[in-house]
């Protein structure tokens, strides 16, 4: 059996974590982009803020990075720009998930993020595993935003982020032609610069030349 990852960065929680020289801090490379990294809040499905995450800082790999901010400028066109929901995950977030999922008794963010779905059914829908992509570093979640009129707001994509539910799907076809409409133009603005989707989570997008297809870092974000 091939031996998972052909390379891994760890850092443990005692060592001095910094950003590796392939990856970058998103806002110093994208002033105009919106950040809002839910999981170093408690506004998340799990309700807390998630180990890893030290300070809101959506960090990428500088070529996921370079492609998004192709889109941005596309957007900007047209008045519109990107919102970054998550970014890079260390491993140790994704490992607190799975830990997470097996606790069958804490429900607190059910209504909000997963209220159609069994906890007990997580895994087994593919909601939680043990690897993601985002540790890869070229992931990305992200929405669109409206910049004209003041303050940015998002555009309706139909459902929240990290919905769990067959109507986060991209091509779902219970939304209004408007909801419908807007993650399509997401997808169009994305699959143009370089990045694939993931047919379950409209706000999903990874980078198809991703550099590092095979590593899964855990460097800590601060």
């Amino acid at each position: 059996m091939m031996i998972f990852s052909l390379f891994c960065f760890a850092v443990s929680a005692a060592e001095k974590s910094t950003i590796p020289p392939a990856f970058v801090d998103l806002e110093q490379v994208m002033p105009t982009l919106e950040v809002e990294l839910r999981y170093f809040s408690e506004d998340n499905f799990v309700g807390e803020r998630i180990p890893g995450y030290n300070k809101p800082k959506a960090i990428l790999s500088k070529k996921a990075a370079a492609a998004l901010a192709r889109v941005q400028d596309d957007l900007l066109e047209f008045g519109l720009g990107l919102k970054v929901y998550d970014a890079y995950r260390p491993q140790r977030a994704v490992d607190f998930f799975v830990r997470w999922a097996q606790d069958l008794k804490d429900t607190r963010m059910k209504q909000h993020y997963y209220p159609q779905v069994q906890k007990k059914d997580l895994f087994s829908h593919g909601y939680i595993a043990a690897k993601s992509g985002h540790s890869r570093g070229s992931t990305v979640d992200v929405t669109l935003v409206s910049l004209m009129g003041g303050k940015p707001s998002e555009l309706d994509m139909g459902t929240t982020w990290d919905y769990f539910s067959i109507k986060s799907w991209p091509a779902n076809l219970a939304l209004t032609a408007q909801q419908r409409a807007n993650r399509m133009l997401l997808q169009q603005v994305m699959l143009r610069q370089g990045f694939t989707f993931l047919e379950e989570e409209w706000w999903h997008f990874t980078l198809k030349d991703e550099p590092f297809s095979e590593q899964y870092f855990d460097f800590v974000i601060e």
